[in-house]
C-alpha cells in the first residue's frame, strides 16, 4: 500500500496556472508553492516558474519573491523553471500582456 493514498493533506488535484489567471491570482499560487500553502507542496522551480508567470502578467510582487527565491535556488534549478515557463507559454497557455 502506498502511504501517500492517506496522507490527510493530499489534494485530488494540484492547483495548476491557468491561461485565464491575472498576475495577482499567478502570485498567489506562486506563493501556494514556494511555502507550501492550499494543498501544495513546498516547490521551488514550481513556484519560480509561476512567479515568472505573474512578473510577465504584471505583477511587481511577483518579480521580488522571484528574485528572492532565485537566491535560495541553484542554477540547473532556475533553468529548469525558465524552461518551464516558456513551454507554458508557448502550449498557448498564456495570453502576456504587451
Amino acid at each position: 500500500m502506498n502511504p501517500l493514498d492517506h496522507a490527510p493533506q493530499a489534494p485530488a488535484t494540484l492547483p495548476l496556472p491557468t491561461a485565464d489567471m491575472d498576475g495577482d491570482a499567478l502570485f498567489r499560487l506562486g506563493l501556494a508553492y514556494s511555502a507550501g500553502l492550499d494543498g501544495c507542496p513546498i516547490d521551488r522551480v514550481s513556484a519560480h516558474m509561476i512567479f515568472n508567470l505573474a512578473a510577465l502578467k504584471g505583477s511587481e510582487e511577483a518579480r521580488e519573491y522571484r528574485r528572492d527565491l532565485s537566491r535560495e535556488m541553484e542554477h540547473d534549478e532556475i533553468a529548469e523553471a525558465q524552461r518551464a515557463a516558456r513551454r507554458w507559454i508557448d502550449a498557448g497557455s498564456s495570453s502576456l500582456a504587451a
